[in-house]
């Protein structure tokens, strides 16, 4: 077993330098080596040098040197970088973790170091082609596809790392872009703004897939996330405003060719951070429901779902499809009823209803709609969650009574209990909302000091049993920070008792509590001390 152990700065440069400046194949040999056990007589000599002795075919001395880790030495013939350093740096290591995982750290790192270098590489050469071949700027009267090279032109190149974010680049995409369009004719000029939505939602997708199995892939992941969002909501500013029947009508070729690229983003059934369904759902539900628009699109859906070998993903995405076109003409049950045939259903992909429903103040139909998406709430996320509450809150308001909306957030406890207090102060419903604090076993000290004030000033009688029981819990702790907390909240107690003329009763409880708890010693000192009991 190594004794030695250096500190974990130091452990931590020298994995950098391992990452850094070390091949894989010498990286691999040294792992060996020390896994045979030949890294030996490991020694801290002259406070920064670590020396050891590396019982290769032939024994190799190392010097590491921590404080100039590039001036470390190998008394082999391989040059600076050789494996016998490697072996005694993977030992080092056994104090601060297992070197195994260390290895693959390392391995991925570099090989990911490796694609990238002979990415840039030929991005060069690639952009010394471009260079002579650079697009004009977007034009009225190009199609939308030119537009998307001359987007992906402008970008060439960029990649995200710790320094250059997905915020960055959805940044720099609206001030370098975001302002070729003026001057054009309103219906072209917002669907180049819808282009350069998709844009970015095409690059979040790129750089979603191609950092999966980097290192930065939750940073970069939880960014394209949020990135999408922005867009989603964008998305949902925008089709409004786009003049269908100037696009369907006059602008026919870039409207169908901009129809084709949402289609097979949407109809894939590919893993992606985005929600292209609710982009095609979207514009679908604006487009003129008479003419050829609507059935050739529902025939084409039909077709694709003749097909034998679907993978589950993208039936999934028809199935949705086909079904959005049953809520477009208004038979939600129909809908619904194909919906139920999906192999996945997941809450956020039908608020898209409910805030359609909200929007036209369709109260009973969003109902519908939330009675439906219970299950699949059950395990939604907890933001998903926050939407569907909200979403039902609006419609409950618009019901003669709320007793299935208090069923639901009962039954969905504890994950509803934020959404569910909120209402019951805002409905005046001091006793269950005082109830539920009891049930869910919040101190007095927990609460928000005005949703307390508000309950203590309807009725100070309700707070009395949330106060007892949470000093209990408070001597239950059985130490003297818990009793200078029973001793806070016994004289919260006796202000009500004497505000409610229910002195005596206060009597008799302090008394009781005193013998109850008599063999605590600290507790009687504070109690003594309150002046409480003698």
């Amino acid at each position: 077993m190594l004794k030695l152990q250096i500190p974990k700065n130091r452990i931590k440069a020298l994995a950098r330098h391992l990452r850094d400046q070390f091949e894989l194949e010498r990286l691999e040999r040294g792992w060996e080596l020390f896994h045979k056990g030949l890294a030996q007589d490991i020694e801290l000599k002259h406070g920064l040098e670590v020396h050891a002795l590396v019982r290769d075919t032939k024994p190799a001395e190392v010097i590491l040197n921590l404080e100039t880790i590039p001036k470390s030495e190998c008394s082999c013939s391989q040059g600076e970088h050789c494996e016998h350093q490697a072996a005694v740096v993977f030992a080092l290591f056994v104090p601060h973790g297992r070197p195994e995982l260390l290895l693959a750290q390392l391995k991925q790192a570099i090989l990911v170091k490796n694609r990238q270098a002979q990415t840039r590489q030929g991005s060069t050469r690639t952009a010394e082609k471009k260079q002579e071949q650079r697009l004009e700027p977007p034009a009225p009267g190009q199609s939308p596809g030119q537009w998307q090279r001359f987007f992906d032109q402008q970008f060439y190149g960029f990649s995200l790392n710790q320094q250059s974010s997905i915020e960055q680049f959805y940044g720099a995409v609206k001030e370098k872009l975001g302002g070729h369009a003026e001057g054009w004719p309103p219906p072209l000029k917002e669907l180049y703004a819808l282009q350069l939505l998709l844009f970015v939602m095409r690059k979040i997708e790129q750089f979603y897939q191609e950092t999966k199995t980097s290192y930065l892939s939750y940073y970069i992941e939880t960014g394209c996330r949020t990135v999408g969002r922005q867009c989603h909501d964008e998305l949902l500013t925008l089709v409004p405003k786009l003049d269908m029947e100037a696009l369907t009508r006059k602008y026919t070729a870039p409207w169908k060719e901009t129809l084709a690229m949402i289609s097979e983003a949407a109809l894939s059934g590919k893993e992606s951070p985005l929600s292209w369904s609710t982009v095609y759902r979207s514009i679908w539900w604006r487009m003129p429901q008479d003419g050829s628009w609507m059935s050739g699109e529902r025939a084409r859906l039909a077709g694709l779902l003749a097909a034998s070998d679907l993978m589950p993903r993208r039936r999934d995405a028809l199935i949705m499809a086909e079904a959005h076109f049953l809520v477009i003409e208004g038979d939600d049950e129909r809908a619904r009823q194909r919906m139920e045939q999906l192999g996945r259903r997941e809450a956020k992909d039908f608020f898209l209803y409910l805030h359609r429903c909200y929007e036209e103040e369709a109260w009973d139909r969003m109902l519908a709609w939330l009675r439906w998406l219970l299950p699949a709430v059950q395990r939604a996320q907890q933001d998903e969650l926050r939407q569907f509450c909200h979403y039902w809150m609006e419609a409950v308001q618009r019901q003669p009574s709320d007793e299935e909306w208090i069923g639901v957030m009962v039954g969905l406890l504890p994950r509803t209990y934020p959404f569910y207090t909120a209402y019951l102060l805002k409905a005046k419903r001091y006793k269950a909302w005082m109830d539920l604090q009891m049930a869910s076993r919040v101190s007095p000290l927990s609460l928000y000091s005005v949703d307390l004030q508000t309950v203590e000033r309807e009725d100070p009688a309700l707070v009395l049993p949330l106060y007892h029981q949470a000093v209990e819990r408070a001597i239950a702790e059985k130490n003297r920070t818990a009793y200078a907390t029973a001793t806070k909240l016994l004289k919260k107690l006796h202000a009500f008792y004497k505000k409610l003329n229910r002195l005596p009763e206060w009597e008799d409880y302090i008394y009781r509590l005193a013998v109850k708890y008599s063999r605590l010693r600290a507790l009687q000192e504070e109690l003594k001390q309150g002046q409480w009991i003698p």
